[in-house]
């Protein structure tokens, strides 16, 4: 396999540049016709004139976003995704301009790959986010502050309210655009005797913690089902409908089901629940200390 050398693919980016930038603009209707001819006859030779001619608006684009640290062609070969997917969802018959329609996709195509690419933490789930990551540093700019230490409570106030997202979330991309991404096998000092990841802390729970919560687990749930099984059907039926489903059931609701009153229906919960405070409290001495019941 031969081997390209990196000069040449530098002179191959290059020769593309200037060939996209010579293309000739199109008028309106020029494009219109194009579009109709790729959209309803499939005329691939249209769709290649139309969007060689817009080349250059991809490549305008990318350079817009070039100091986010990802190769240039990079960018040029998603915002070319960008101007297929234009070209495909274009309708002429609403008559705008392809060029505008065109740079929307454009623009979100390369941000969408800037996104994936710029760190391995995914960065701006939502649109919010999205315009956050985006817009951060040129409104610190406008506001003076470009330091890469903490925002003032003032300006971190600011930008929240013009890109719409809490403060804690702007405090968050800053701190995440100030800081590059760093390995966790990383060795920590010129002595290389411990890593970074040896200082994360382990959350979960001992083994032997865990063990005990699932014996303990177990024992709850026994005897839980003893003292259910004390109640008679129309108080199983009531508490599992007030007491043990996500959604509780009202009164009345519970009342028309079973053919009595709301009044009749709480009488008979309130029983129910001091038999089951009974059950427990034979079973185990304490329901409140053993977590079963509220105090």
């Amino acid at each position: 396999m031969p081997v390209v050398e990196t000069s040449d693919l530098q002179r191959g980016a290059r020769r593309f540049v200037k060939d996209a930038m010579r293309a000739p603009l199109l008028e309106q209707q020029r494009e219109l016709e194009l579009a109709r001819r790729w959209r309803g006859d499939g005329d691939e030779r249209a769709l290649h004139e139309l969007t060689t001619a817009y080349m250059r608006l991809v490549i305008a684009m990318a350079a817009r976003f070039r100091n986010y640290g990802l190769p240039m062609s990079d960018l040029i070969q998603e915002g070319n995704i960008g101007l297929m997917q234009a070209a495909a969802r274009f309708e002429p018959e609403r008559e705008v301009r392809f060029s505008t329609y065109a740079a929307w996709w454009i623009r979100s195509s390369i941000q969408d790959y800037i996104l994936r690419n710029w760190s391995i933490v995914r960065t701006g789930t939502t649109a919010a986010q999205k315009s956050l990551f985006f817009n951060l540093r040129r409104l610190r700019a406008l506001i003076n502050d470009t330091g890469d230490g903490a925002m003032t409570p003032e300006n971190r106030a600011l930008v929240a309210t013009k890109l719409g997202v809490s403060e804690d979330e702007v405090d968050a991309m800053a701190s995440r655009l100030s800081a590059a991404d760093r390995s966790l096998n990383a060795p920590i000092g010129e002595a290389a005797e411990a890593e970074w990841q040896d200082l994360l802390a382990d959350d979960r729970a001992l083994p032997e913690d865990e063990v005990m919560e699932l014996r303990d687990s177990g024992r709850r749930r026994a005897w839980i089902a003893k003292a259910l099984a004390e109640l008679s059907p129309r108080e199983l039926t009531i508490i599992t409908e007030r007491r043990l489903q996500e959604e509780t059931v009202t009164l009345e609701a519970l009342g028309d089901r079973l053919g009595i009153s709301k009044e009749r229906v709480r009488q008979i919960e309130h029983h129910a629940l001091k038999k089951l405070r009974a059950s427990l409290m034979r079973q185990v001495g304490d329901p409140v200390a053993a977590g079963l019941i509220d105090g």
